[in-house]
């Protein structure tokens, strides 16, 4: 035997001492259900032969009795819950093997090289991971099967568990290719081995039901009594979960070792090679969120290709930095995502759904979010963005009540222009650093009065400080933007509460969603924007504007750093260090400098939405 096939074999041996670890917990639950019934059966016979006779045997006959009757109840009760509860599902888009054979095939193939039974469907996930997913549900699946010798080798009397479910991250099929993907995808395929292990199966399937338990328990309760039951209930199944929790840690450690060591014999070097691009990927994909996909959110426009823009940031990536020189020559083998036969729809659903995760929409698109193409963001998203900020921007000054112009013989420009808001955030008597910008969700409903004395404008050394004038238009946005999304969250609740929609079919009926939208978004990219950065982005936006209406600008995408200024062709890319010295020190000289240079005129009138 090879030295990996005995590391393999020492994972395994471990997992499955593990797993029947869980499962003598379960079985002394068990005993202690059936205990009080056990004494009750011992009293009866007792009593029946002519030993346990008398007053005080009749009364201990009864109140165990009893007892046992209450115990046996609150058992089964909560053993019904334990199975019928469902597991918590990771949501994805799931893959039919008749849109993609060739994956299918590539997958089963590495299965029979590792020797373990295939996964039983896959799925893609919109993150940068792959895992196994059992997707069983413990009222539909298979019987438990009993015992067992050898660790994926069920006896003849056994039933073998469904295999699991492989779920592969979406932007690993668009940048990696085919051979890197099969070297990653290989550890992960070998966990089906470990999976169809009875053992390991029953304990995984107890665990999850015991967790789900907890979940179903935590729900709202209508009544004193059922939250009394739902409390019990709860109680029980975290006592049982602490009692597991080391077994099942240590179960799922040596699963994955003995996985590890078996996928070691299957394209080796390169998964050393795939690793780097891993990490690549990830890279990537983060950056394409935070910087690109997340301002379309917010404009309630989903980019409806991120896989695909994936490669293009990652490719963008590698003609600027020397260090990923290498990676653009990878392009021209295949692309993973050839596996598929329509990776465009895939793509679009996988980008809907990261939208759902990362960001909270809806499922559906609709009027108030729609998807939009990549050559149609600057336009579509970038320049309607800037026009809205700006926009938001001229009401709180409105709000404030501040001029249009300081001059009060000068004529009214006719509509909203760049110098009103440099001639109000320019502040020559302020001295710098004598207040800071609130944080965001400070002055929520201060409005815009911009006292000082409102909490948020204390003094403090470490946070970024403003100018009176500054922060009291900070503040106004902050409540300005804190209302729109308040209503907006009105609105959507309002839309999903009709009848017939996902939202309102509740967790239990047939094609419900297997995990709580209330809780979206699952994985949120960024917290809120300060007020700092909440008055910079305005301001700048208002810039922009300025520059494409007066000065033949052009709004842009950067693949790494999302929305851009193009002037004369070039990224503006020196703009926020003037912008932050206007709304931090009151000193426009740095700014207005820029403009002049760049041909930008703020006294002239721009569109806004």
């Amino acid at each position: 035997m090879t030295s990996t096939g005995i590391g393999a074999e020492a994972g395994a041996q471990a997992a499955r001492t593990r797993a029947l670890a869980v499962l003598r917990i379960r079985g002394r639950a068990l005993a202690v259900a059936l205990l009080p019934a056990a004494a009750t059966v011992i009293l009866l016979a007792g009593g029946s032969t002519g030993h346990f006779v008398g007053r005080g045997w009749d009364t201990a006959r009864w109140t165990v009795g009893a007892l046992a009757v209450l115990v046996l109840l609150a058992a089964a009760g909560i053993a019904l819950v334990v199975a019928r509860a469902r597991p918590a599902v990771s949501p994805t888009v799931p893959i039919a093997e008749d849109s993609a054979p060739d994956l299918y095939r590539m997958v089963r193939d590495l299965a029979d090289r590792l020797d373990v039974p295939a996964p039983s469907a896959i799925a893609l996930t919109p993150d940068c991971d792959s895992w196994l997913e059992d997707r069983t549900h413990p009222a539909h699946g298979p019987p438990e099967p009993k015992g067992g010798d050898e660790l994926g080798t069920p006896g003849l009397h056994r039933r073998t568990p469904a295999a699991p479910v492989l779920v592969i991250g979406s932007p690993f099929l668009w940048w990696m290719r085919v051979g890197e993907l099969r070297a990653v995808l290989a550890p992960v395929v070998a966990g089906t081995g470990p999976s169809a292990h009875p053992d390991i199966a029953a304990a995984r399937r107890f665990v999850r039901g015991l967790d789900a338990a907890v979940a179903v328990s935590a729900a709202p309760a209508r009544g004193p009594a059922a939250r009394l039951v739902c409390a019990g209930v709860a109680w029980v199944a975290r006592l049982l979960l602490r009692g597991c929790r080391e077994h099942a840690t240590l179960m799922e450690r040596g699963v994955a070792a003995a996985a590890a060591e078996r996928a070691q014999a299957v394209d080796y070097g390169l998964r050393i090679v795939a690793q780097e691009q891993v990490g690549l990927a990830y890279a990537g994909w983060d950056r394409l969120l935070t910087r690109v996909a997340l301002p379309a959110w917010r404009m309630g426009r989903w980019p409806s290709r991120l896989d695909a823009g994936v490669v293009a940031a990652l490719t963008e990536l590698s003609r600027r930095d020397r260090l990923a020189e290498g990676f653009a020559s990878r392009l021209g083998e295949r692309p993973a995502c050839d596996l598929l036969e329509e990776p465009g729809l895939v793509d679009e659903a996988a980008s809907l759904l990261a939208a759902r995760l990362f960001h909270g929409g809806p499922a559906e698109p609709g009027p108030a979010w729609s998807p939009v193409a990549w050559q149609e963001y600057p336009d579509e998203v970038v320049d309607r963005t800037w026009r809205t900020e700006a926009a938001r921007l001229h009401r709180v000054l409105d709000a404030l009540g501040v001029r249009a112009t300081l001059d009060p013989s000068a004529p009214d420009p006719g509509g909203p222009t760049l110098a009103r808001v440099l001639d109000h955030l320019t502040d020559p008597t302020a001295a710098p650093g004598r207040r800071r910008l609130p944080a965001y969700g400070d002055s929520r409903t201060s409005g815009y009065d911009g006292d000082p004395r409102t909490p948020g404008y204390e003094e403090e050394a470490d946070e970024p400080t403003g100018t009176e004038r500054s922060a009291a238009l900070a503040a106004g946005l902050t409540a300005a933007l804190a209302r729109e999304e308040h209503e907006g969250a009105h609105a959507s609740t309002a839309d999903t509460a009709r009848p017939g929609c996902p939202a309102a079919a509740g967790q239990g009926g047939p094609g419900s969603p297997l995990w709580d939208d209330g809780a979206l978004p699952l994985f949120p990219l960024q917290p809120p924007r300060t007020a700092r950065e909440l008055l910079a982005d305005h301001v700048k936006a208002m810039v922009c504007c300025a520059a494409v209406d007066t000065a033949g600008a052009t709004p842009g995408l950067d693949w790494l750093d999302g929305p851009a200024l193009l002037v004369d062709g070039e990224r503006a890319a020196d703009l926020t260090p003037r912008v932050l010295s206007l709304i931090e020190e009151g000193d426009p000289a740095p700014l207005r400098a820029w403009l002049v240079e760049s041909g930008i005129r703020p006294e002239k009138p721009v569109r806004l939405v």
